[in-house]
């Protein structure tokens, strides 16, 4: 990737880092006008952003977040104390006469935080699949392919358009955004020989479509009841679950009220 496509994608993942802390510190301080506001301008900025990564950068299916974070475990060395003691860099090992089991001789044990449970070569080819896995390039994508993208990353404006247009509680901001998400994800199912990555973010993209059943308004005149109904009965019939349940009947109004948590 070239410093600028990074630094746009560190830009796209610190907006999706500070979207929540935004919305409800700016409703705190300037009422429900400024909420909206910010609202706006992040959506606009994050769809600006992604545009710019499609179409100029051809960056193909962009994943959330769009920076994977640091595993720091994976990215230690295999044996720390073994680099330093052994100048070759390779594992002294012991292979078993009967069994033919791979273990790690004790002059060579690293030290506990290092340490793992699997033999050095499943932790090497561990390490080069995901490294192999992260450096795969994306998927080059067609005009209709494109076209779907396009209409997942603007999907939020048009849904705050209609918002303004029809008001909160009306259904067709709801019905459109739902047809929005269907239509852009119909469009890349014929997408062949995706890579890990964006094969989980399709994934992923599916899944989201159950926020629907949580989504105003459909979620205040069907579903509201029905899951809190269903969240009551788990906590008083099933042993332990209440404590789960119960703190989740309360998070869920508040949950539910922000617009970055389930529209974003």
């Amino acid at each position: 990737q070239s410093l600028p496509q990074q630094k746009l994608l560190t830009w796209l993942s610190v907006l999706e880092c500070v979207e929540v802390f935004a919305e409800m510190g700016t409703a705190r301080v300037w009422g429900e006008m400024g909420r909206w506001t910010i609202i706006v301008l992040i959506q606009l900025a994050k769809a600006i952003l992604r545009l710019l990564l499609l179409l100029w950068y051809k960056a193909g299916i962009q994943t959330s977040p769009p920076i994977v974070p640091l595993n720091r475990e994976q990215q230690q060395p295999l044996h720390p104390q073994d680099m330093e003691d052994n100048p070759s860099g390779k594992d002294q090992t012991y292979v078993g006469r009967r069994s033919s089991r791979v273990v790690r001789s004790l002059q060579n044990t690293p030290s506990l935080q290092s340490r793992h449970w699997g033999s050095p070569q499943q932790r090497e080819e561990s390490q080069s699949r995901r490294a192999e896995e992260m450096n795969q390039p994306p998927t080059p994508l067609g005009l209709q392919e494109t076209i779907a993208e396009s209409i997942y990353v603007t999907r939020p404006l048009l849904h705050l358009l209609s918002l303004g247009l029809w008001g909160q509680r009306s259904w067709k901001p709801w019905l459109l955004s739902a047809v929005l998400d269907i239509s852009s994800l119909s469009l890349l199912s014929d997408l062949k020989d995706l890579n890990r990555r964006e094969r989980a973010e399709l994934r992923r993209r599916t899944i989201l479509l159950l926020y629907y059943l949580l989504r105003s308004p459909f979620y205040d005149r069907y579903s509201e009841g029905r899951i809190l109904l269903l969240l009551r009965l788990l906590a008083d019939y099933v042993p332990g679950v209440g404590f789960v349940t119960r703190p989740l009947m309360d998070y869920l109004p508040a949950w539910q009220k922000i617009y970055f948590y389930n529209w974003g």
